[in-house]
């Protein structure tokens, strides 16, 4: 049997979260697993077979003129950026020139299976459990995301449904449904985004749960200071995240106010059922369809944690600050209140800096991991 290879910091994910992470192990002495000059070591795993976490997958039509503001990863501001690239492609590259830039030697593509504590020492070492070989880290900081988890809400009747159902993750280009009415549902930015983008190619109708919230003013970083604010207490109760635009509501763009204009955005009452050809209303008529694209979202990729137990019976994780409050080896960086961009790089920074202390304050087995990494 191979024994698990030492490490006293591991970062899973290399998206947005995960880099900054990275940055800022760097940055405080860390060096790359394998080296042997006696200093802490860390690894970053990611599961992607490029750089660009989930954006490599976006859709091409998601131009860098309509993408919600990015932040510039830590130390290394975005080069001059084209309006109408494909964000996947600018952001991809982006990154890839950052990992090689700054030397974060990401592993990939590596599928992390799980996570154990190693014994019941509430210092000693967690077992990440990966397609490579296992790995026995002192601090894990887990920057998985959402994007490898849309949610797929369950209505009656949706296996009954003769069209195609698909989720937003799935989605590539409005040109597939020419001539195909498109059932949009979801309340959110990719909602209305791509109803607008759909809309000059086909018909579409637009259903959500509730009455969306447009702002009519422009959003200040105090609005967003409070949207976060309101996130990170669901967290630290353990309640499962909001996304921050349940929060915020929609912002007006010239797009949205011309496809507003065109009737593109006239939302109904979700249905209550869906039928073969379409969905059945609360009032008994049905609206027909060819494709339902489900725009609801998407949850935290956490599966491999949890053999660790670390969710409430309210389906959440309380945190305190970027950590797992009863497991502070674990830090969740990009969840909850740290799933924007600007929230990312911070969330990074914060967790490198908890972590670093918690090393600190365990002297002993700081010692024994130098010996036992030489």
């Amino acid at each position: 049997m191979v024994s698990p290879q030492p490490v006293d910091v591991l970062v899973i994910g290399a998206g947005q979260a995960g880099l900054s992470a990275a940055y800022h192990l760097r940055r405080r002495g860390f060096r790359p697993a394998g080296q042997t000059d006696g200093r802490e070591q860390y690894v970053v795993l990611d599961n992607e077979d490029g750089p660009g976490g989930a954006w490599r997958h976006r859709w091409q039509s998601l131009r860098m003129a309509t993408v919600n503001g990015i932040s510039d990863l830590p130390g290394r501001a975005q080069p001059d950026i084209d309006p109408c690239e494909p964000s996947s492609d600018f952001l991809t590259r982006y990154f890839g020139d950052y990992e090689e830039a700054l030397d974060l030697h990401i592993l990939r593509p590596v599928r992390v299976t799980a996570v154990r504590r190693e014994d019941t020492d509430p210092r000693g070492r967690l077992h990440v459990e990966t397609n490579a070989g296992t790995w026995a880290t002192r601090g894990l900081i887990n920057a998985t995301g959402t994007w490898t988890k849309p949610f797929w809400p369950l209505y009656p009747g949706q296996a009954s449904f003769r069209g195609r159902q698909l989720h937003v993750a799935d989605y590539a280009s409005a040109e597939e449904f020419r001539g195909l009415h498109v059932i949009v549902v979801g309340g959110g930015i990719s909602a209305v985004q791509l109803l607008d983008e759909i809309s000059h190619v086909t018909t579409t109708s637009w259903f959500t749960r509730r009455e969306p919230v447009w702002r009519e003013d422009e959003f200040t970083p105090e609005a967003g200071r409070d949207a976060v604010a309101r996130v990170e207490e669901r967290v630290r109760q353990g309640l499962p995240p909001q996304s921050v635009v349940s929060v915020t509501g929609l912002i007006w763009t010239p797009a949205l106010r011309a496809a507003a204009a065109r009737g593109v955005l006239e939302r109904q009452p979700m249905f209550t059922a869906i039928e073969p050809d379409g969905v059945r209303r609360a009032d008994g008529t049905v609206v027909r369809g060819d494709v339902i694209l489900w725009a609801t979202g998407f949850r935290a990729a956490l599966d491999h944690l949890a053999p660790l137990h670390l969710r409430t019976a309210g389906g959440g994780i309380v945190m305190d600050g970027t950590g797992v409050a009863a497991e502070p080896r674990v830090h969740l960086v990009g969840y909850g209140p740290s799933s924007s961009t600007i929230g990312a790089n911070r969330a990074g920074r914060a967790a490198v800096a908890s972590l670093v202390k918690w090393l600190a304050d365990d002297p002993g087995a700081a010692a024994q991991s130098r010996v036992s990494l030489r």
